[in-house]
């Protein structure tokens, strides 16, 4: 009786209830992440297919299409756009009719179905032992990643070959039986990827010798037979190409993410160029294959293979945006002894391998070197750099733990809503802020300009509609004083000087300084701060794409002047360059006023002096002065940017409750009452 709950079931019987619970949800969001990989697949075969035939498939129509490489008498190197290798080629010539007829869906579904396999097979190589969640999500959140990839996604739209190699080696590696049958798969694969054969050493160094033998003499005898079927062919692709080097492009283009195409973009050129590939590939395929070594004797094949394969992208000639899948793999690797610092290179890899590159950094000439090889970079760190954890390491199971927040009673019940998101202690790791931020910022920018349909033409009159709207609201509501603030500071130049600069100076300068001076001396209150900053902007991109609203400036009949972006060319769909760039009609609500609030509400709070407090809150007076002074916002702009400030906020709230500092406060003050008692008793 001691034991049972107060509607008589026992304590047992409520566990094995909630076992089965957890038990429940988990499938279910098994089954929706296998839903989700299915749509994904589904998207990708239907924007392939829903394309104009001469856009799709291109590299597949360049094969077997009427004029098609494998049509040629000639040599299939004659115009350059075959990259395969002359094994790829041999292998292809008999299949030309069949490919022709299934150009379509056939071949595009064919490669799903090899990508779900990878997915399967890489999902089945994970290092054992494994978790519950672990495998039951690893394989469709694998095909999820793979299908979102930007190399499945050109394969697909190029009806490239590209998953069979990576394929096969993973077959070879974990799926059939005996060494010889997987050094066979390995072989073909090499002499479809001529750098897998990196795979050789590592088969060999780690006791599979026979296997190493087979994909050696599997990779010389398909190469050999290509020779003797076609030596015109085989010498232009080994010779005069140097294992496909130009083919598919020239080698300096970005498209080529090895080192070869990274020195040429860096403006080496010549036997010095070659010279310095020569070196530093040979170093680098020697660290690889030392470090692949030691994670497959760690019991880490999969890592080891994914490592392997980074190595040959970065020592190939040339390594196409459709050969890369090596570097998601290596999204396997544990790296950080913090909890908190492990989804670091998880998120990269992926961020890296799903979005284009001008996402991951600003569009600065400095940055270019970086932006243009990301990639690369990627598979140089995974190759030669990043201290992958042993499985003998303590950390490897069991990171230091990440310090959260005491639970205490929120004012109302049900808060927070989501109570996993709870309040944590430490400082979060520095790079994924970054990739986050920079990430969430680059998606802000595109929304910006997809809410008026990709052009500021395409919504102009909607807008000015809309703009016309707020003018007689606030008309209505006796606010309308934007004309005449306007007009009033053009005549004074050092305040219209003024306003310009704080307009253009401050909006992304002091966000960024809150940010920075909390993760560095209030990392508490700073996961409470930015949480509630992306509520806010998430809100206010709702906004933008549901009411595209022209600004005062860029309303024709009202006679604002433009004071910082100059006069604007009204009779043109676009005014001036500017409008071209970004979404002109994301005025309502006004992030500009609604950033300051967030950074003034911020500093108000956690500002140990009242002067600090009164100084943060002059900074939404100025912006909001600002905004209306130069024509770029109505009145009403500021109050739909305050109205998502204290959405952001109370979202922050109802989702993880109170604030981590109050939570802390709360729970010492509840000790020491505990400590009071204790003493009096």
């Amino acid at each position: 009786m001691a034991n049972a709950e107060h509607s008589g079931r026992p304590a047992k019987a409520l566990g094995a209830t909630a076992v089965g619970a957890a038990r429940t949800r988990l499938r279910a969001a098994r089954l929706a992440v296998w839903l989700a990989a299915l749509v994904l697949a589904v998207r990708q075969m239907a924007a392939v297919l829903g394309s104009p035939r001469g856009e799709r498939l291109t590299d597949l129509e360049t094969w077997v299409g009427p004029d098609g490489v494998l049509h040629v008498e000639g040599s299939l190197y004659d115009s350059s756009r075959f990259t395969g290798t002359p094994f790829g080629g041999l292998v292809l010539k008999p299949l030309t009719r069949s490919a022709e007829q299934a150009l379509g869906w056939g071949w595009t579904f064919g490669t799903l179905l090899l990508v779900v396999a990878l997915g399967l097979v890489a999902a089945r190589a994970l290092p054992q032992p494994a978790g519950r969640r672990t495998s039951l999500f690893a394989a469709p959140v694998a095909i999820c990643l793979l299908m979102l990839s930007l190399p499945v996604r050109n394969t697909l739209w190029l009806g490239q070959t590209s998953i069979i190699p990576v394929l096969l080696v993973l077959l070879g590696c974990f799926a059939v039986r005996g060494q010889r049958a997987g050094g066979v798969l390995i072989g073909l694969a090499a002499a479809l990827q001529p750098t897998l054969l990196l795979f050789a050493p590592l088969l060999w160094f780690t006791e599979r010798r026979r296997a190493a033998r087979a994909a050696v003499a599997t990779f010389a005898a398909a190469t050999g037979l290509a020779w003797a079927a076609m030596p015109h062919d085989s010498a232009t692709y080994w010779v005069h190409h140097l294992a496909g080097t130009g083919l598919g492009g020239a080698a300096d283009a970005v498209g080529n993410q090895s080192l070869h195409g990274a020195l040429l973009r860096l403006g080496l050129s010549g036997p010095p160029e070659v010279a310095l590939f020569l070196t530093l590939g040979a170093a680098v395929a020697v660290l690889g294959l030392r470090r692949a070594v030691r994670y497959a004797r760690d019991g880490q094949l999969l890592l080891a293979v994914a490592v392997t394969g980074c190595t040959a992208i970065v020592v190939a000639p040339t390594a196409w945006q459709h050969q890369l899948l090596w570097v998601l793999l290596a999204v396997v690797g544990r790296v950080g002894r913090r909890a908190s610092d492990r989804f670091v290179w998880p998120v990269a890899v992926v961020l890296v391998m799903i979005l284009p590159a001008k996402m991951m950094l600003p569009n600065m000439a400095a940055l270019y070197p970086l932006r243009d090889n990301g990639v690369l970079l990627a598979a140089l760190l995974a190759a030669t750099a990043l201290p992958f954890l042993s499985r003998t390491s303590p950390y490897f199971q069991e990171p230091v733990p990440t310090r959260y927040a005491p639970q205490v009673p929120a004012r109302f019940r049900h808060i927070p809503l989501l109570p996993f998101l709870r309040r944590v202690l430490t400082r979060p790791n520095l790079l994924l802020e970054l990739l986050l931020i920079r990430v969430t910022y680059a998606a802000y920018q595109q929304v910006r300009l997809a809410a008026t349909g990709g052009s500021n033409s395409a919504g102009r009159a909607r807008a000015e509609e809309h703009g016309e709207q707020i003018l007689s609201l606030e008309r209505f509501l006796h606010i309308d004083i934007e004309h005449a603030v306007n007009h009033a500071v053009v005549q004074i130049d050092w305040l219209r000087e003024f306003f310009d600069f704080y307009y253009t100076s401050f909006h992304f300068v002091v966000p960024l300084t809150v940010l920075a001076v909390l993760y560095r001396r209030r990392p508490v209150d700073y996961r409470w701060a930015r949480s509630s900053l992306g509520l806010t902007t998430l809100l206010a991109l709702a906004g933008f794409w549901l009411y595209p609203l022209a600004p005062p400036r860029l309303m024709p009949a009202l006679g604002v002047v433009d004071t910082v972006h100059g006069v604007q060319d009204f009779t043109k769909p676009d005014y001036g360059t500017l409008t071209a760039l970004t979404n002109q009609y994301a005025a309502m609500p006004s992030l500009h006023f609604g950033w300051s609030l967030w950074c003034g509400l911020v500093i108000a709070v956690v500002a140990p002096k009242p002067w600090m407090k009164a100084l943060g809150l002059l900074h939404p007076l100025f912006t909001v002065s600002a905004i209306v002074a130069t024509g770029n916002h109505w009145i009403l702009d500021a109050a739909g940017g305050a109205a998502v400030v204290a959405a952001g906020f109370g979202l922050a709230y109802v989702f993880q409750g109170p604030r981590a500092r109050v939570a802390v406060a709360a729970a010492e003050q509840a000790r020491g009452e505990e400590e009071r008692v204790a003493v009096r008793n």
